[in-house]
């Protein structure tokens, strides 16, 4: 693993951060840095300061830092995709509901899903919910229907009363049905449906809108990759990290300038297996290889066993096929949520899915003297390389590297 770190008074370091599929606006990641980063600073006795840049929508903000081992500033910015994640989800129900046997029969046919079980049951189990939970609205939204269409059955009678029965019952169910649809911000169901139908839209290929943006990423790194900073980290969260993965492959794909700072991905919690099990998806499986190949560059992957909605503790490139004998990354750890939280902390939030699934985004509360290694305001805007902060380090014993996929091939 590089270990390069720098003696320079200020350390400067350039973060990309890809969001997962998530409809909401950057300035939504500016806030939530602000408010755990001061939180963690406080426990773990460091200081932050977070400013805004104004007129950006909140896509980017600086930081600075004060660290016993230095000062820094760092400079995040946020790889917006959320316009297309909109896009995507911008379907009525009906709409929904097409996407619905499509997405199933995608990853039933392919052999995906059974290889995915094998694999880590939790995250496969979050694609069925959707499934589940449609399907228990649907059935309400029946009942609700018929129990309305006999009431006007039996108020008029005759075949007028007939046609108002049919009339108003379906009525019913469609409003009950779009009533949950509204609901989903608590419920999730139609949006883990979404997301799920994009990875497989096209067989796990990047559509095209996709293709261009993961372009445009690339872009933006490889300017970043001429500029004097002491790092530039980029971040990949659930479903942004295969998106970040491909992007890095892009921008490196020519090889690194003569003079450039240390590059290095982050994954966190990441869900690429759901892509890379897919038949066409031969990019990603080939960005994986690539990127795993790169003693010039630094990988961590970031996961806990708890985190239901992340394959944790898999090694995105291994279980894809896509590794081989040259191979040095990712480097595997654990966040170990059991173990980085209080037990009081943990006993909150162990149910709240989703909401654990981001938890690498936040505050890590373990009692004082409690070793861990991960903290994320510290890796963006601490004093250390990526390379630094982790050499040396093994990885997790649990790490799951058995190639699984049922589709292996990197053609282009």
């Amino acid at each position: 693993m590089p270990t390069t770190d720098t003696t320079a008074t200020v350390f400067r370091r350039k973060v990309f951060y890809v969001p997962g599929f998530d409809p909401f606006p950057p300035r939504r990641y500016r806030e939530l840095y602000r408010r755990e980063g001061a939180a963690q600073a406080a426990l773990s006795g460091y200081g932050l300061t977070l400013r805004g840049m104004p007129g950006d929508g909140g896509t980017t903000w600086q930081v600075e830092g004060r660290f016993p081992a230095g000062r820094t500033e760092a400079e995040v910015e946020v790889l917006v995709w959320s316009d297309l994640v909109q896009a995507a989800m911008d379907r009525g129900v009906a709409g929904a509901w097409a996407l619905l046997p499509r997405t199933a029969w995608t990853y039933l046919a392919s052999g995906a899903l059974f290889r995915l079980l094998r694999l880590r049951k939790g995250p496969v189990l979050a694609s069925a919910y959707p499934v589940a939970m449609l399907l228990a609205q649907a059935g309400l939204a029946l009942l609700a229907g018929l129990f309305f269409g006999r009431m006007l059955a039996a108020a008029v009678p005759g075949t007028v009363g007939l046609a108002l029965a049919w009339a108003g019952g379906l009525a019913t169910a469609a409003v009950v049905l779009a009533v949950f649809k509204r609901l989903d911000h608590r419920l999730y169901a139609y949006y883990l449906l979404y997301d799920y139908a994009y990875s497989a839209r096209d067989g796990g290929a990047y559509p095209p809108e996709l293709a261009q943006r993961v372009a445009d990423f690339a872009g933006r790194l490889r300017r970043a990759l001429d500029q004097p900073w002491n790092e530039v980290l980029l971040i990949g969260h659930s479903s942004g990290a295969h998106v970040a993965v491909s992007a890095l492959a892009a921008a490196l794909a020519a090889g690194l300038p003569g003079r450039h700072p240390p590059v290095a991905l982050l994954t966190l919690g990441q869900a690429i297996p759901m892509v890379s099990f897919l038949p066409r998806a031969d990019r990603l499986r080939a960005d994986l290889a690539a990127l795993s190949r790169r003693r010039d560059i630094t990988w961590v992957d970031v996961s806990a066993p708890g985190d239901g909605c992340s394959f944790a503790l898999c090694d995105p490139v291994a279980v894809s096929g896509a590794a081989s004998a040259d191979g040095c990354w990712p480097l595997v750890v654990s966040a170990a949520f059991t173990r980085t939280l209080r037990p009081k902390t943990w006993r909150r939030l162990r149910w709240r899915f989703f909401r654990l699934h981001f938890q690498y985004l936040c505050a890590f509360d373990a009692l004082p003297g409690q070793r861990w290694d991960y903290d994320y305001f510290r890796l963006t805007a601490g004093p250390r390389t990526l390379a630094a902060h982790f050499g040396g380090r093994p990885p997790s014993r649990q790490t799951v590297r058995a190639s699984l996929t049922p589709h292996a091939s990197t053609a282009a």
